[in-house]
C-alpha cells in the first residue's frame, strides 16, 4: 500500500519517481532490462520519440526525444544514468529498494540522490511543458546511461564514440551534480583529474636480524612521508580558507600498500598506491614533474607508474557572455535560486562530454539536503524533489530557445 496520503496528497510524478528506485540496478547485476523498459514506457505515455542504441552486449542507452521546430539548430541533452552503487544493507532504516517514504516525507532509497531523481524530474518536466502546448527551436534529447557507477566505458564513452550520438548533434547538456545542505544550488562546471599513481621502491634484501643498508623499505617511507605532507598542506588549505571547496585543492590518499614475503626477510621490493584527484586550475605536468622529484628524493631504485592519469582539462564556461550559461543563470536569477559554482570533487559522465568538445553543466536541484550519495540511508524529501521538477520546467524553455549561435547560420 501506497503511503501518498501523508503530505499534500498524492502526486502522480513521486509516485513514479518511487516506483523507478524500486527497480534493483545496483552493482554489480544491475537489472538494465527493467529500467529501460520503464523508462520507455514513461516516455512514450509522455509522447517522445524513442531509440535504444546497445553500445556493448547487455548495454543499451536510452534516448527519449522531443523534436525542436528548427532540427538545424544544435539540441539539448538532458543525461542521466540508470545504474546505483551496492548498498549494506544492515546500516540502512528501511530496506534500500523499496522506497517508502516517512512522515516527513522523506523518500528513501539507494539512487534517491543519485541520479534517479534527476531522471524522473527531467521527464516530468518535459510532461508538463508538452501538456501546456509549449515548443521550441531546439530539440530535448534524454540520454540515459549504464555504468557511469562503474567508469562509464561501457556506457557514455562507447555511446560518445557512435553515430547515434552524433547523429542527436548536441550543443550542451546537464548531468548530475550533488545535494547541498545549505540553501544554495550547486552547479559543476568542470571536474577534478583523477591520477592512480603505484610507487615501486626497490633496495637490498637481506636477513630480519640485521642493519641492511639502501633498503626498499626505508625508501617506501620517504615517498609515503612526502606524499601525505602534501596531503596534509592541501588539508590545511582547505581548512584555512573557507571560499575554497573539496573542487578546489588536489586531494590524495595512500589506498594500496604492497610488500613482504616473511617476517624474518628484508623484503627488495615494497610498493604503495596513492588516489590523487588534481583540479583543473593545476599545472598537470608540473604535477608530475613533483611527483618524480618525490620519488628520486627517496633514492635510486623508485619508480612510479600510472594506473589511470587523466589529462582532460575542460571546463565548461560560466562567463555572462555565453550563451548557455546567460539561459542557465538567468533562470536561476529569476527563481531566486542562490546558486553556488564549484568543480566537481569526484567524477561523473560529465568529464566525457566535456572531453568530446560538449559545454555540460552538472546540477541536480537538490537543496536543503544532506549529501548521501553512496551512503547509507540515502533519502531525498519529496518537497526538494517536487521543487526540482518545477526549475527543469523553467530550464528546459530558456536552453530550448537559446537563439541561433553563428556556427549555426
Amino acid at each position: 500500500p501506497s503511503s501518498e496520503g501523508l503530505e499534500g496528497g498524492w502526486n502522480p510524478s513521486v509516485t513514479l519517481f518511487r516506483e523507478y528506485l524500486r527497480i534493483d540496478t545496483r552493482h554489480p547485476k544491475p537489472d538494465y532490462d527493467a529500467a529501460v523498459q520503464f523508462l520507455e514506457r514513461v516516455g512514450t505515455d509522455v509522447g517522445l520519440l524513442c531509440q535504444k542504441v546497445e553500445v556493448c552486449p547487455g548495454r543499451v542507452v536510452l534516448v527519449l526525444t522531443w523534436p525542436g521546430t528548427n532540427p538545424r539548430l544544435r539540441s539539448i541533452l538532458l543525461n542521466s544514468h540508470t545504474d546505483v552503487v551496492p548498498v549494506f544493507e544492515e546500516h540502512w532504516t528501511y530496506p534500500p529498494f523499496e522506497a517508502i517514504k516517512d512522515s516527513q516525507g522523506n523518500i528513501y532509497a539507494r539512487g534517491a540522490q543519485d541520479m534517479k531523481c534527476v531522471s524522473i524530474q527531467y521527464l516530468e518536466a518535459v510532461r508538463r511543458l508538452k501538456a501546456e502546448g509549449k515548443s521550441f527551436a531546439r530539440t530535448i534529447h534524454l540520454s540515459f546511461v549504464p555504468d557511469e557507477e562503474v567508469g562509464g566505458y561501457k556506457g557514455m564513452v562507447m555511446f560518445l564514440q557512435r553515430p547515434e550520438f552524433k547523429a542527436l548533434n548536441v550543443g550542451f547538456a546537464l548531468d548530475e551534480g550533488l545535494a547541498s545542505p545549505s540553501d544554495t544550488y550547486s552547479v559543476f562546471y568542470g571536474e577534478k583529474s583523477p591520477w592512480w599513481i603505484k610507487v615501486k621502491c626497490v633496495g637490498s634484501p637481506g636477513h630480519g636480524s640485521r642493519f641492511i643498508t639502501n633498503t626498499a623499505a626505508e625508501k617506501l617511507h620517504k615517498v609515503i612521508t612526502s606524499f601525505l605532507a602534501f596531503r596534509e598542506s592541501e588539508k590545511q588549505r582547505l581548512k584555512s580558507n573557507t571560499n575554497l571547496t573539496l573542487g578546489d585543492v588536489t586531494s590524495l590518499n595512500l589506498t594500496m600498500l604492497e610488500g613482504g614475503v616473511s617476517f624474518n626477510v628484508v623484503p627488495s621490493e615494497m610498493s604503495v598506491g596513492f588516489d590523487i584527484r588534481i583540479p583543473p586550475t593545476v599545472d598537470l605536468k608540473a604535477f608530475e614533474e613533483q611527483v618524480a622529484a618525490w620519488c628520486r628524493e627517496a633514492g635510486d631504485g623508485v619508480t612510479y607508474e600510472f594506473l589511470q592519469k587523466c589529462m582532460d582539462q575542460h571546463i565548461t564556461s560560466t562567463e555572462d557572455s555565453d550563451p548557455w550559461w546567460k539561459a542557465f543563470s538567468g533562470v536561476c536569477r529569476d527563481m531566486k535560486l542562490p546558486l553556488k559554482l564549484e568543480i566537481f570533487p569526484a567524477a561523473t559522465d560529465s568529464r566525457y562530454i566535456r572531453a568530446a568538445g560538449y559545454p555540460a553543466l552538472g546540477f541536480s536541484p537538490m537543496n536543503r539536503t544532506p549529501v548521501l550519495l553512496h551512503d547509507h540511508n540515502e533519502f531525498l524529501n519529496e518537497d526538494v524533489f517536487l521543487r526540482g521538477i518545477d526549475i527543469y520546467a523553467h530550464l528546459l524553455p530558456a536552453l530550448a530557445s537559446v537563439p541561433p549561435l553563428p556556427a549555426e547560420g
